[in-house]
């Protein structure tokens, strides 16, 4: 096969598996051999289960052969952020307070992707219970961005950005309160998507504030994503949080292009911000041109103010993710992670009072965005993130480190709850990636994946991967 097998998107994949020219062990081993190559100095995986995925690998075989097509994802490899439980596999949450852990049951998204017959290929690096921040005081080493070592990988889904990225698995899925998939997808040249607030099921996922958490897939391609989705969203009754309706076939509305769609630009939350780095904005600019060349009609528009997202956001995350953690940190703070610990404490200052006017003005600003853009148009186009993947060095003793808190421009859809995915758009002058976020009304990722892969078409780079990393650790 003329093309590295790991460089074949879901679809093609699935259509080789599907014609017998291609078996799901071929494409397993292949994954897991570049996994025990390269992953020793990415740190992407915490754990590989190599022996239960080429069985499930030869099963998946079998039932091609037979005539059963469990889907999209049927045959192909994945891998799960180390949040989620798979029956029988620890789930570490990267804390020593998970230590001995042992999944009892799948989580809801790991069932339904064994369902559609996909080969679970482990558990990927997380910050811890997916805070805090990349620390070296925990029980597994941080993982490490495929671009250069010098660099994080963002999080809280860090694994997911590395693993996809350096090509050891296409489709990984993360968990996203205030941007913990598309912040790794933007910083890594991935593509991640926060679904809209409830698509996705989070039972049997980690808790980390209960109203803000979304559960969606970080992968190399558009397509890829949206097989995945296709796959893991839907009504659960074991999650209150989620909805009926029917799941649309997202990759089969891939290829609709977007002539006649109505695409809001928001530039006021970044083309003036110093701290937004010139080729973020250019690039940006250029997808707009894109758009409007494939005849989307688009149009300027002015947004609330991105502080009242982040601070209403943050006081819920802080209330919320203290909750979760309140009888540990109060009874073992000791063996919480310094970023983890000085992340979710703070929570502890918030009354229900703060809370009450947060989720207040949380109603005020999904109804002012559905009212200012999507009655009106059918996405929105705007920064994902101000400027490239920073350093190790950035990172002090205590958190937050400067300058880096601002650096995302993530939150305001998980207040929302609207869908919202990171594309990546090329590289900056320092040889980064970069990307910009696509948002679309509540439960049309339809139309998101659309006007993403139109431009992955024209932007996306997406024969273009990192340097392979030597066998041999990085330094820390």
């Amino acid at each position: 096969m003329a093309e590295a097998l790991h460089e074949l998107s879901v679809p093609e994949a699935g259509a080789l598996l599907r014609s017998g020219d291609l078996t799901s062990l071929e494409l397993t081993r292949h994954a897991l051999d570049r996994v025990a190559r390269l992953d020793p100095a990415l740190h992407a995986f915490i754990l590989v289960t190599e022996e239960t995925a080429l069985e499930r690998a030869a099963a998946a075989d079998r039932e091609l052969r037979d005539g059963l097509d469990r889907g999209p994802m049927h045959g192909i490899p994945y891998a799960l952020k180390d949040i989620f439980d798979a029956e029988g596999v620890p789930t570490t949450n990267a804390s020593r307070l998970c230590a001995g852990e042992v999944a009892r049951a799948d989580s809801t998204v790991e069932r339904r992707l064994r369902a559609g017959g996909a080969v679970g290929l482990g558990k990927l690096t997380t910050f811890e219970f997916a805070v805090g921040g990349p620390s070296f005081d925990l029980p597994f080493p941080p993982a490490r961005n495929p671009w250069s070592e010098d660099h994080v990988p963002s999080g809280s889904s860090s694994g997911s950005g590395a693993a996809v990225a350096a090509g050891l698995v296409r489709v990984t899925v993360g968990s996203d309160t205030s941007g913990s998939t598309r912040g790794p997808a933007f910083h890594c040249g991935a593509v991640g998507l926060k679904p809209t607030y409830g698509l996705v099921s989070g039972h049997g996922a980690h808790t980390l504030s209960h109203t803000l958490d979304h559960f969606g897939p970080l992968t190399w391609t558009v397509a890829d994503a949206a097989a995945a989705l296709r796959v893991i969203a839907g009504h659960d009754a074991a999650d209150a949080r989620t909805t009926e309706g029917r799941i649309p076939d997202y990759l089969g509305e891939l290829d609709h292009g977007v002539a006649g769609l109505r695409v809001a630009h928001a530039p006021d939350w970044y083309a003036a911000d110093p701290l937004t780095l010139p080729d973020i904005t250019t690039g940006i600019r250029r997808a707009l041109g894109v758009l409007d060349g494939l005849g989307a009609q688009v149009e300027e528009v002015t947004l609330p103010p991105y502080d009242l997202f982040n601070a209403c956001g943050r006081l819920v995350f802080a209330a919320e993710a203290f909750a979760t953690h309140e009888n540990q940190l109060r009874n073992r703070p000791r063996l919480f992670g310094r970023y983890t610990y000085q992340r979710v404490m703070p929570g502890a200052g918030v009354t229900a009072a703060d809370l009450l006017r947060a989720h207040h003005v949380r109603r005020s600003l999904r109804r002012r965005l559905d009212e200012s853009v999507f009655d009106r148009y059918d996405v929105l186009v705007t920064v994902c993130g101000q400027s490239t993947a920073a350093r190790w060095s950035d990172f002090p003793e205590d958190w937050p480190p400067p300058g880096l808190a601002n650096d995302m421009r993530t939150i305001p859809f998980s207040v929302t709850g609207h869908p919202a995915l990171s594309l990546p758009i090329g590289f900056a002058a320092d040889g980064l990636p970069i990307g910009l976020q696509i948002v679309g009304r509540a439960f049309d990722e339809a139309t998101v994946f659309r006007v993403a892969a139109a431009l992955e078409a024209e932007l996306g780079q997406r024969h273009r991967r990192p340097p392979e990393p030597p066998t041999t650790e990085m330094g820390s």
